[in-house]
C-alpha cells in the first residue's frame, strides 16, 4: 500500500514537470497552478460528498485529511488540473476529459485496498469530471490564453471563495478548535443575520473583483492581473479591499464557529500581506505603472480607507440626467449638494443622442446606464455613499434595482428635447414613454447646473464634449 501511495503522487508530479518543460510560457505555467488549486479544492469537496453517497471511501491510513490520503489527493489534483492545461495544445478539452475518465476507470479499481469503490462509484466519477475537472480545465486554459475574461473571473471567484471560506476553515477545525456543527446548530434567525452580515462584509471584495474586470481588463489572480491601473470603485478608497473583506469574513466565521485559531489565521493573513505579499506587490505595480502608481500609493492606504475618493488625474466623469424628470432632477440636486469629486453633471438634453436612462461616462471610457449609472456616480461622493453604490452594482442586485426603478420610480423615457415635433392635430396625444411620467413641475428640486467646484479644465461648464469611447 505504501508503494501505491508513492506512485499516486510521484507519477503525476513527473507528468507535471515534463509538461512544464514543454510549455515555455510563464503565464501558462501560472495558469496551470491556478488549475491545480481549483482541482484540489474541488476534489476535497467531492470527497466530502462521496462519504454520504457511498461512491468511494479510503482505507484508514496515516497522512490523511478528513479520511482522504493527502498524497492521493495531491496526485489526483495534478492530473485533473495542471497536466492537461500544460498540454492543451496537443490535448483538446474533450479528448483530455475522455482521457481522464478512462484513466480513472482503469486505475481506481486497481487501488484496492487503499480505495474502496461503492456500487455507484461511476456516478461519482461523472460528477467529479463535470463539476471539478471541467471547471479546473476551463479556468486554466482560459487563463493561459487570456480568453473569456468574465467567465474566468467568475470561476476564480468561486474557487477562492471555496478555498478561503470553506477549505481553510475546515483545515483549522480539523487540527485546531471550532467546528461547522456549531454553526449548524444556530437558530435560523441567527443564520439569516450572519448571512446578511457576511454579504455586507463581502461587498467591497465583490465590487473590487468587478472593477478589476470592467475597468482594468484583468482578474484578482496575481499572475493574471489587470492591464490598467485600477483606482476607481473600492480602490478609490482603500488599497486592499479584497483582503479587508476576507479578513472580516474570517473573523465573522471564527465568532460563529467558536474558533480562536481561525481568528488567528485571519490575523496571520494580515501580517503576511503587510510584510511579505505587500512589498512584492508594490514593487510589481511600481514597475508596471510607474508615476501613476506612486501618486496613487501616496494618497490611498492599504487597510484604512479614505473618506473622500482618490482624486485621479484622469478626465472628470460625466453623468447625464433628465432635468424634466422629477426623480432624475432630485438625484442631480442630491449629488450636487455633496460636492462630488471629479464628476460633472450634465442635462440629458445636451447629449449627442437620445437617452432613455441616466448615463455615466468615466474618464477612461467606461459607461453605465440607469441605476448602475447613478450608483457609479456615488463613488465620487464619500465612502458611505460609495459603499451603497458598490452594493447596487452587484449582479442580481443591479437587475432588481433597475426593475423596481422602471416599475415604480422612473420608467425609461426619451428626453423631451429629442422628441420629434408633432402635427398640430396630434398635440393632445403623446406616445407612451416619450416623456417622464413625473415631470419636474411636480418636484421641489431640479437638475442643478454644474457648479464651479465640479468644473475642470478638461470639461468647463457648457455643452458637454462627446462621451469618451
Amino acid at each position: 500500500m505504501t508503494t501505491v501511495r508513492y506512485l499516486c503522487l510521484l507519477v503525476p508530479v513527473a507528468l507535471t514537470l515534463g509538461a512544464a518543460r514543454l510549455e515555455r510560457s510563464r503565464e501558462a505555467r501560472f495558469a496551470a497552478l491556478l488549475a491545480f488549486v481549483a482541482a484540489a479544492v474541488g476534489i476535497a469537496a467531492l470527497s466530502e460528498l462521496a462519504r454520504p453517497t457511498g461512491w468511494y471511501a479510503f482505507a484508514p491510513v496515516d497522512g490523511t485529511f478528513r479520511g482522504m490520503p493527502v498524497d492521493l489527493w495531491l496526485g489526483w489534483a495534478l492530473l485533473w488540473g495542471p497536466v492537461p492545461v500544460l498540454l492543451r495544445r496537443v490535448l483538446p478539452l474533450p479528448f483530455a476529459l475522455g482521457l481522464l475518465c478512462w484513466l480513472d476507470a482503469v486505475v481506481m479499481p486497481q487501488l484496492r485496498p487503499l480505495v474502496h469503490l461503492g456500487p455507484s462509484w461511476l456516478v461519482g466519477e461523472a460528477v467529479g469530471l463535470l463539476c471539478v475537472a471541467l471547471p479546473a480545465q476551463l479556468l486554466g486554459r482560459w487563463s493561459a490564453d487570456r480568453r473569456r475574461l468574465p467567465a474566468r473571473v467568475l470561476l476564480q471567484l468561486g474557487v477562492f471563495t471555496a478555498l478561503v471560506l470553506w477549505l481553510l476553515p475546515t483545515v483549522v477545525f480539523e487540527f485546531g478548535d471550532g467546528s461547522w456543527d456549531r454553526l449548524g446548530r444556530l437558530p435560523a434567525t441567527w443564520l439569516f443575520v450572519l448571512a446578511q452580515l457576511g454579504l455586507l462584509l463581502a461587498v467591497p471584495a465583490l465590487a473590487a473583483v468587478r472593477e478589476f474586470a470592467v475597468r482594468g481588463g484583468g482578474t484578482p489572480y496575481p499572475w493574471d492581473p489587470p492591464r490598467r491601473l485600477v483606482t476607481t470603485g473600492p480602490y478609490g478608497y482603500v488599497g486592499n479591499p479584497m483582503q479587508v473583506s476576507t479578513v472580516g469574513l474570517l473573523v465573522l466565521l471564527a465568532v460563529a464557529t467558536g474558533s480562536g485559531w481561525l481568528a488567528v489565521a485571519a490575523l496571520a493573513g494580515v501580517a503576511f500581506g503587510a510584510s511579505v505579499a505587500g512589498p512584492h506587490e508594490r514593487r510589481d505595480l511600481d514597475d508596471r505603472y510607474g508615476p501613476d502608481w506612486r501618486r496613487y500609493r501616496a494618497q490611498v492606504r492599504d487597510w484604512w480607507p479614505r473618506w473622500r475618493p482618490y482624486p485621479s488625474d484622469r478626465p472628470a466623469a460625466l453623468l447625464w440626467l433628465d432635468g424634466d424628470c422629477g426623480p432624475c432632477a432630485a438625484v442631480g440636486a442630491f449629488l450636487d449638494r455633496r460636492d462630488p469629486c471629479r464628476l460633472l453633471l450634465r442635462p440629458a438634453a445636451e447629449h449627442d443622442r437620445p437617452l432613455r436612462r441616466a448615463r455615466y461616462a468615466g474618464g477612461d471610457g467606461h459607461e453605465e446606464r440607469g441605476v448602475a449609472a447613478v450608483a457609479r456616480a456615488l463613488d465620487h461622493v464619500t465612502l458611505g455613499w460609495a459603499y451603497l453604490g458598490w452594493l447596487l452594482r452587484l449582479p442580481g442586485v443591479a437587475w432588481l434595482a433597475q426593475l423596481v426603478t422602471d416599475a415604480m420610480i422612473a420608467p425609461p423615457h426619451l428626453t423631451r428635447q429629442r422628441v420629434q415635433a408633432r402635427p398640430r392635430g396630434d398635440a393632445g396625444t403623446r406616445p407612451r414613454g416619450e416623456e417622464c411620467p413625473t415631470p419636474n413641475s411636480d418636484s421641489s428640486t431640479g437638475l442643478s447646473p454644474p457648479s464651479a467646484r465640479t468644473a475642470s479644465p478638461e470639461y468647463p461648464p457648457g455643452p458637454s464634449p462627446a462621451p469618451p469611447g
